[in-house]
């Protein structure tokens, strides 16, 4: 069974990408109706071929179970357009999700000629409770639309350092 989204959000598919690898954004578009917390040393950006586990509540009060984050990237070219792909093939280890056999999520995301993101997500899932738990999970991805299209303009990136208008110095210091 699948859970498709397919939006646009409010800024450009680089900022996107690395908000994709945060786990601190992961966090955000869950909240607050799901907390999550990590159950290990969490990494500040995922990397390719990353796995982590976290602990999932409603609203941090009622526990819904651990999770097994497990983190690709690929890259595609669809009709001369750069499409960036980030996989979380984990797995649910406990609670009602669990009860899944197949647990595939992928996010995609390309940038649209106004300089904002073509955002695409896929999740599958599969086995005896997978009709089950489809409508609870169909709700969740609808939540999550609602909270990226909600805070992607603040994933905006800074200038890096090296392209940074050079700070003033402090001529007594160096005198």
């Amino acid at each position: 069974m699948r859970v498709l989204s397919k939006f646009t959000i409010d800024c450009d598919a680089d900022a996107a990408w690395r908000a994709l690898h945060s786990p601190r954004v992961l966090a955000e578009v869950y909240g607050p109706f799901l907390d999550m917390q990590p159950l290990e040393a969490m990494p500040t950006q995922w990397e390719h071929g990353q796995n982590a586990a976290v602990g999932l509540s409603i609203a941090g009060l009622i526990p819904v179970g651990r999770q097994l984050i497990s983190i690709t990237d690929a890259e595609r070219e669809v009709n001369g357009v750069r499409v960036r792909i980030i996989r979380d093939s984990g797995m649910p280890l406990t609670g009602p999700l669990a009860l899944l056999d197949v647990w595939d999520h992928q996010m995609a995301v390309s940038p649209l000629p106004d300089g904002r993101t073509l955002w695409r997500e896929r999740l599958v899932i599969g086995g005896a409770a997978a009709p089950a738990l489809w409508p609870g999970l169909w709700a969740v991805w609808q939540w999550r639309a609602a909270r990226i299209r909600q805070i992607a303009p603040s994933w905006a990136h800074d200038p890096d350092a090296a392209t940074a208008e050079p700070a003033e110095t402090d001529t007594a210091a160096t005198a």
